[in-house]
């Protein structure tokens, strides 16, 4: 996993800007009915948050500071490596401290009844996985993993606006040479994305090991090079 340098710092900046500051308590709601499936689990500090008010709310009053700086950053998961690589690369170049970071699994619509709930079960098992990494990672970020099942696209654009997401942050894998003339399904889903969403989006593939380094396509620049 490449750090967070100085160079990728300064391309972030040059698309979107905020700070923050705050996040080691477990919290687990889990609801279904209505043909969805939602689940979220959320790493914060509340407990610290308390016992820094009883040694004279400095820690408090600093956080409070913070807060109004914070941004959200959402990145779409799922079982690929690719998305890993994504979560990580967002995880170390774009969430700072204090910040929250939500990852998003969504499940397939359901087809037939009695099906998809051994599905949601190991979506929920790879969430609460992959936010425990980055937790024990950079456990100064504010952990959230959310389960939603639906149609990909509308799920995510949906969840960008209703938690006010300051950048989203998808995974892209390398085009196909077979699909010269056509998008796959996954080539389209990002793009799409891309163009829609009411937020920064950032696309990450990582390169091969001989070349190292991030492909990032955005809105404004497509595959562009980022060595770190």
């Amino acid at each position: 996993m490449g750090s967070s340098g100085g160079s990728s710092e300064h391309f972030l900046r040059q698309l979107s800007s905020s700070d923050g500051g705050g996040a080691l308590q477990q919290e687990w709601e889990c609801g279904l009915g209505g043909g969805s499936r939602r689940g979220s689990r959320r790493w914060s500090r509340k407990k610290a948050r308390a016992r820094g008010h009883r040694r004279g709310g400095g820690f408090c009053r600093a956080e409070e500071a913070a807060a109004a700086g914070r941004k959200r950053v959402m990145v779409v998961v799922d079982q690929s490596s690719g998305a890993k690589h994504a979560m990580m690369w967002a995880l170390t170049h774009v969430a700072s401290k204090g910040d929250f970071l939500t990852l998003l699994h969504v499940l397939p619509p359901q087809s037939g009844s009695g099906g998809g709930r051994g599905g949601g079960v190991d979506a929920s098992a790879l969430a609460n996985s992959l936010g425990a990494l980055c937790k024990a990672c950079k456990p100064e970020v504010e952990v959230e993993a959310l389960v939603i099942q639906g149609p990909k696209l509308s799920t995510v654009l949906s969840q960008v606006k209703k938690l006010e997401a300051s950048v989203l942050v998808l995974s892209q894998r390398k085009p196909s040479p077979f699909c010269c003339f056509m998008r796959s399904s996954g080539e389209a889903f990002v793009e799409e994305c891309i163009s829609r969403a009411e937020c920064l989006t950032l696309a990450v593939r990582r390169q091969s090991k001989g070349v190292g380094g991030y492909l990032i396509s955005t809105r404004w620049q497509k595959n562009f090079w980022l060595l770190a």
